[in-house]
Order: structure tokens, then C-alpha cells, then sequence
């Protein structure tokens, strides 16, 4: 299972950090867990609860206590879920995981040779 730094998901999400931060008090269940250094780390289903938001806050014109709302209807929806749609889910989950660790090594390297372009 991938983790992400607080500025990784602020990279992947365009979500700014102090508005991640400002989510954690709001939404329920959403509280990355911290190192032991106190610094956040973000789990694959923690950036799919926050494109989640930013998709219904953004796109949907939810408020953030409408969006929050939102979410906890739908987590009732899938805990009641059949086998057929939960397996679909966690294959989905799986390869959404894969695109979001193959999108930061190809952006880690596409900043690596910028640099190295400019110096």
C-alpha cells in the first residue's frame, strides 16, 4: 500500500495543504495517520476521499457539510455492497493505485531533467 507526504498529495490533488489540514476537522473518518516524526501520511484511500471531495465541492457545487454528508451516504452504500461490486471496487482502488505511484515517478523524473536542463 503506497503513503504520501502531505505535499504529494497536495501535488496529486491540487488540494493546498492548510485546506487538507481544514478537511481532517470536518470530515469524519478522515484523519491520515501521523509518523513518528508527527508528519501526515496519506493512504491511497485518503487521496481518493479527497478527489472525492474536490470532485463534489468543485465540480458538483456541494458545500463542504453537503459534500461531507455526500461521502458518509456513500461509505453506507458501499459497506452494504454485493461481492461482485466490493471485488470490482478494490480492482479499481488497485490499479487507480498504480496510476497515482506511476504518475509521481514520472513527474519526480520529468523535474529531474528539467533541472538538469538548467543548470
Amino acid at each position: 500500500m503506497a503513503t504520501y507526504s502531505i505535499g504529494e498529495v497536495e501535488e496529486l490533488t491540487g488540494i493546498k495543504a492548510h485546506v487538507l489540514r481544514y478537511w481532517e476537522e470536518v470530515i469524519p473518518g478522515f484523519a491520515p495517520r501521523k509518523d513518528i516524526g508527527g508528519r501526515r501520511v496519506y493512504s491511497d484511500r485518503d487521496v481518493q476521499s479527497i478527489m472525492r471531495m474536490k470532485y463534489l465541492i468543485q465540480e458538483k457545487k456541494f458545500t463542504i457539510e453537503g459534500a461531507r454528508a455526500e461521502l458518509i451516504s456513500e461509505a453506507d452504500i458501499y459497506a452494504s455492497a454485493s461481492k461482485e461490486t466490493t471485488s470490482a471496487l478494490k480492482t479499481i482502488t488497485e490499479i487507480r493505485s498504480s496510476l497515482t505511484d506511476l504518475y509521481l515517478i514520472v513527474r519526480r523524473y520529468r523535474l529531474k531533467t528539467e533541472k538538469e536542463k538548467g543548470e
